[in-house]
Parts: structure tokens; sequence; C-alpha cells
């Protein structure tokens, strides 16, 4: 597949930017699915997450004439290695996050996202010895005055938001060292992870503590439902990443994290005065983050490190 610049046209960058935001708007939403889906215990969600993905990620991939391109990964050993760590990491992310919506965790989640591109930029200092800006600088600040006020003064040590951050940071990292498609690569990935989901399946089923088929056909529907649900809010996100701005893309990913909040909001969450300031630091060093995003992509030359920055702001291909 052609990773040739696409320079888009003004109705491009519109569908674009409806895609971008359509992605957004779904992963921002997951709350309410799991939520539907409670009664079911994380693992055999994070299993029928993975199994459905797979053939309806396959019909993506034959829609858009990728199948060749996907085969053409399993010929690259290192690729397959590579991709297997991100399958790890994407689904330890999916896990605790899955789990941390059934413990009535909502704002954790949320803030775990707001946190994450604050993460990108940290781990490229530290690991890649990438230079960030002032701005920056005191953006990751006050991320970091806001969890300890809600570690310190609420009293609860946000775990769960930072590994959220840092396993989907970590699996970000490791995309950017892949050169392939992010439909391919998330149909590879999921792939690595089927034979561990149909022992987790074959062993609930021998215990007899299945989920599936004990609650209705409606859960079941909504379960099978969970591919899908993967699968769309990529290809939308990676139809939106070749027509749209990396500005514009860095602004959009915070659409996913508010609404994210609102649903802990609308499902009557605890919200202390510990979780306001920690929500109103990070809010100001996530806003702090785009204006610099946008201020820095507006300049006619920006110089490239080897990891990417400053792509910093861009999510990886999947959630």
């Amino acid at each position: 597949m052609s990773h040739t610049p696409h320079i888009a046209t003004t109705d491009e960058t519109k569908s674009g930017l409806i895609s971008g935001l359509t992605a957004y708007v779904i992963w921002g939403l997951f709350p309410i699915y799991f939520v539907a889906v409670k009664q079911i215990p994380t693992l055999e969600i994070l299993g029928h997450r993975i199994v459905w993905s797979i053939p309806f990620g396959f019909l993506i991939l034959l829609f858009r004439k990728q199948i060749g391109e996907t085969f053409a990964i399993f010929r690259k050993p290192k690729t397959i290695g590579l991709l297997t760590l991100a399958a790890i990491a994407l689904a330890a992310n999916w896990g605790v996050y899955i789990w941390a919506i059934q413990q009535d965790q909502i704002f954790q989640g949320s803030l775990g996202y707001y946190i994450n591109p604050l993460i990108y930029v940290l781990v490229g200092v530290v690991f890649f010895k990438e230079t960030i800006s002032h701005l920056q600088t005191f953006a990751i600040a006050l991320a970091f005055v806001g969890v300890m006020i809600l570690t310190i003064q609420g009293g609860v040590f946000p775990w769960i938001s930072l590994f959220l951050a840092c396993s989907f940071a970590a699996y970000g990292v490791l995309r950017k060292q892949i050169a392939v498609g992010a439909m391919p690569g998330l149909f590879v990935e999921t792939l690595t992870l089927l034979l561990p989901a149909l022992m987790l399946f074959a062993y609930l089923a021998k215990t007899n503590t299945m989920a599936w088929g004990t609650f209705g056909w409606e859960m079941d529907a909504l379960l099978l439902f969970a591919g899908p649900l993967t699968v769309l809010p990529l290809l939308a996100f990676a139809f939106a990443a070749r027509r749209i701005s990396l500005s514009a893309l860095g602004v959009l990913q915070y659409v996913g994290p508010t609404l994210q909040f609102a649903c802990g909001v609308y499902y009557g969450e605890l919200f202390t005065t510990a979780h306001a300031w920690c929500f109103g630091f990070i809010w100001l060093g996530v806003g702090t983050f785009a204006f610099d995003a946008i201020r820095r992509s507006r300049r006619p030359v920006q110089p490239v490190s080897p990891t990417g920055s400053p792509q910093t702001t861009r999510p990886p291909d999947s959630r």
C-alpha cells in the first residue's frame, strides 16, 4: 500500500474531519457499551472483542483490497514479533479499561486518555532524547500536579489512569517502529491474540462459567458487536489521518476522553473536590499542549526526530 504524501482538497478535508470526529465520538462513548455488558466478566468481554474483530476486520481488508499487504507481513518475522508485543500492550490496555468501567471508574479512564499525549512527549524525552518546548514542559508539569492532587487530597492514586496512558503509549511507540498500515497491522495483532482468547473460551466452557448464551440473544448480540465496535472507529480514523492535518487530529483526540468524562457524570459516578482540581489541572495542561501543537504545526519547517516528533499529538492506529 502506497504511503505517498497526499494533498487533501477542501471536500476531502471536510470528509476527513467528519471521519475523525466519528472515530473519537465512538471511542468516547465506549463506556455506554461496557456498562451495557457489565454482567459479563472482563476477560470474557476482552476475548469477544478479540475474536469478533477478526472476521469483521477480514471483511474490511477485502473491501480495501489489503489482503496481499496483510499476508506480506507474515514473511517478516521481526515485524510479527513487534506486532505481537504491540498486541500484548493493546490487550492489557483494553482489559484494564473494560475492568475500570465495570468498577465505576469512568473518570479514571477518561483521565488516562487525557494524560496519554503528555506521556508520549515524556517517553520521547526520556528514551529517545527528544527536545521539547517550554510549553510542553509546562503542560506535563500541570498534569503531574493534577495527579498528585488526586493522590494526596483525594487519597486515591490514579493507577488506572496511569496504566491506561502508559500502556497505550507503549503500544504507540511499538507501532511507530512498524511500517504497516493501520488495518493490516490491527488484523495481525488480533490474530496473535486469537489463540489465548480461544483458550480462555475453552476454559470457561469446560468450567461452565462462560456467560455467552446465558443472558439471552440480546446480550450475545452485544458481545458479537464488540468486533465492529473495535474496527469501525479505527477505519474512520485511518480515513481521517490521510485527509486532515496533524494539528487537527491532535485537537480532535480530546473529544474521546471528554465524552468519557460526560459518561461518568451521566452514570452518577462520585466526583469529588479532588477530582475537580485534578481534572482542572489536566484540562489546563492538555489545552496548553494542544495550543503548542497547533502553533508548531504552522511553522514553515518542522524538524522530525527518528521517533516521529513533533507527531506526538497523533494517537496510534488503534484503540
